[in-house]
């Protein structure tokens, strides 16, 4: 995982969800909270992928080979949930 892509992104969408209450409190435009919102959402699930590739690569990868076929399987569904929850956003 790109530890500090990832840190950087959420940072960003604190400072973006601060941004956005702050609009809200100040009454402002609409459209300018959704596309400020709609960033935050972008910077969330960019840390996901991010997230679920690291994920792949470093754990699962070296660790598939130790497991059994019932352990894999189990890791399998892990993903495809997490996948399939975040399909459903």
């Amino acid at each position: 995982m790109d530890h500090k892509k990832v840190l950087i992104w959420l940072k960003k969408a604190k400072t973006s969800l601060e941004k956005i209450n702050q609009m809200i409190e100040d009454d402002k435009y609409c459209i300018d909270i959704i596309q400020q919102n709609l960033a935050v959402i972008w910077l969330l699930k960019s840390v996901n992928i991010n997230l679920l590739e690291s994920h792949l690569w470093c754990c699962v990868k070296s660790r598939a080979k130790a497991w059994n076929e019932k352990e894999l399987d189990k890791k399998m569904q892990e993903i495809l949930n997490i996948v399939k929850l975040a399909q459903d956003k």
